[in-house]
């Protein structure tokens, strides 16, 4: 028995990266897999073709999850095409890393609107549905610079922390209508984006984390996959450090 069998999730910013390697674990565990994009069409389409080929139904949305009325439309439209929606993945998510002194209002603003926002707005087009149907697990992309800071990534930061606040007060409003919402919180992962990187950099990173290596989208998304199924069934409002003991 896969453990996401017959249930549809709503993947946000699954065309690269964590999202997309999120996207593959599920269809493998038997979810119907609808996701967002924001500019990548073709990468979408090869998306779709590769969840398709699990058996299971993929359909990619291209969508601003930033924007409030185009987060309404997108659950409307997953809704119609799925017929049901139990999971939601906010996992869209930008960087626009400077020190404080030098960031400007604009990348201030604009993170916390793509990282932050959108997860209200995704969270409060679903709830509804959710609570018809009695049933829905949240999964909220933080980081673990959300948990400890860093310095040039004060906006980030404050997006990623707010999650975490606002992950616990969605579990404690909703618990009683058996709606689940927990965040991750992932550490170094190895994704296109850091194979851009110096490699002594990635290196000297690897070495500083206790499991020595960098983790892979898949290692975030088997931690999605407990958190969606019901093995997490009696956890809410709990932040999972996906880091190789970072934090510890």
């Amino acid at each position: 028995m896969k453990l996401l069998e017959n249930r549809t999730a709503l993947i946000t910013g699954a065309s690269r990266g964590i999202g997309k390697g999120i996207a593959i674990e599920f269809a493998k565990q038997g979810a119907n897999v609808a996701f967002t994009f924001n500019a990548s069409v073709e990468a979408a389409k090869e998306l779709e073709k590769e969840l398709e080929s699990y058996g299971i139904k993929a359909k990619g949305y291209q969508s601003n999850a930033a924007k409030f009325d185009a987060a309404q439309e997108l659950v409307g439209e997953v809704l119609k095409d799925f017929d049901s929606l139990e999971i939601l993945i906010n996992n869209a998510g930008i960087t626009k890393d400077n020190l404080l002194m030098r960031i400007s209002e604009e990348d201030f603003d604009q993170v916390i609107e793509v990282n932050l926002k959108s997860v209200f707005n995704l969270t409060k087009a679903v709830i509804r549905p959710m609570m018809k149907q009695r049933q829905g697990s949240i999964i909220n992309m933080s980081s673990v610079v959300g948990v400890k800071g860093n310095a040039g990534q004060t906006n980030y930061a404050a997006s990623k922390a707010g999650i975490l606040g606002f992950t616990k007060s969605v579990a404690l409003e909703l618990g009683s209508r058996n709606i689940r919402c927990n965040a991750i919180a992932p550490g170094f992962i190895e994704t296109e984006m850091t194979g851009k990187l110096d490699p002594k950099t990635v290196e000297e990173w690897r070495k500083a984390i206790p499991l020595k290596r960098g983790g892979s989208p898949e290692d975030v998304a088997n931690a999605c996959i407990f958190l969606a199924s019901d093995l997490s069934a009696y956890i809410t409002g709990q932040t999972l450090n996906v880091d190789g003991g970072m934090l510890t």
